[in-house]
């Protein structure tokens, strides 16, 4: 309750709040609806399977459940860099905010996001759940693609191939649009001579690299190690440190 109250909080006071109409809170009022849709994806069943003796999931659901995850989550990998990306515009270039940062960009951008994730989501859920499963049927985390596949006994090579291309792909290009960003923001800040300034420069910043830290640094553990490095306890703590950060 207190993440989707604290959710749609934000999201409602940067939508009345007329002071808040620019692209800085425009892209901070879709990550909590990105986070929002992924808290009421998963936790729900996770708080029915905190006090049912039977922990089950449907078919459909599992899909469902799946689909929507790889949705916002991929959504929420580019959300950061274009946030860090907008930091970077209104540090380094104040003057021309206004002109690159229209609110038509900003509508484009996000549309984007979605429709790549969306695609995405689609491909990998339709390829996963029209093949066979005959492996084990107990999921160690929730329904997502690396824990079934381990389930499948067809297409299980090309869907894993998949599965890393595409990881490493949105990982690694959204991390490094982030890293730049602030590695430029950085630079610009120690070349500032006015100590007000600097400070005004950290703060438009500061709250979000906590943020791509935790996003990243649990993401990359959970998806880009070595087999021989996976242990499911690991594993168990990375996605809930990865989901604590995406609930507060």
């Amino acid at each position: 309750m207190v993440t989707v109250v604290g959710n749609l909080g934000m999201i409602i006071l940067t939508k009345v709040d007329s002071c808040l109409h620019t692209p800085m809170y425009f892209f901070s009022r879709h990550l909590p609806f990105i986070d929002l849709e992924n808290s009421t994806n998963i936790c729900p069943k996770m708080l029915v399977n905190f006090v049912v003796e039977q922990n089950t999931i449907s078919y459909y659901a599992c899909a469902m459940q799946m689909g929507f995850f790889i949705m916002f989550i991929i959504s929420e990998l580019f959300m950061l860099p274009a946030m860090a990306y907008d930091h970077y515009v209104a540090i380094c270039s104040p003057l021309l905010y206004s002109v690159i940062r229209t609110p038509r960009v900003c509508h484009v951008l996000v549309g984007i996001h979605y429709l790549y994730s969306t695609f995405v989501s689609l491909m990998f859920t339709i390829k996963t759940f029209t093949s066979n499963f005959c492996g084990s049927n107990i999921i160690m985390h929730f329904c997502e693609e690396v824990s079934l596949l381990s389930m499948l006994c067809s297409n299980a090579q090309e869907l894993e191939k998949l599965t890393i291309t595409f990881s490493a792909f949105n990982l690694i290009s959204s991390l490094l649009v982030s890293l730049v960003s602030y590695m430029l923001i950085l630079t610009a800040v120690f070349q500032m001579h006015s100590a007000e300034g600097r400070k005004k420069a950290f703060s438009t910043c500061v709250s979000h690299l906590p943020v791509v830290v935790v996003f990243y640094g649990t993401l990359l553990f959970m998806y880009l190690q070595p087999k021989s490095a996976h242990s499911a306890d690991s594993d168990k703590i990375s996605h809930v440190l990865h989901f604590s950060y995406s609930h507060a």
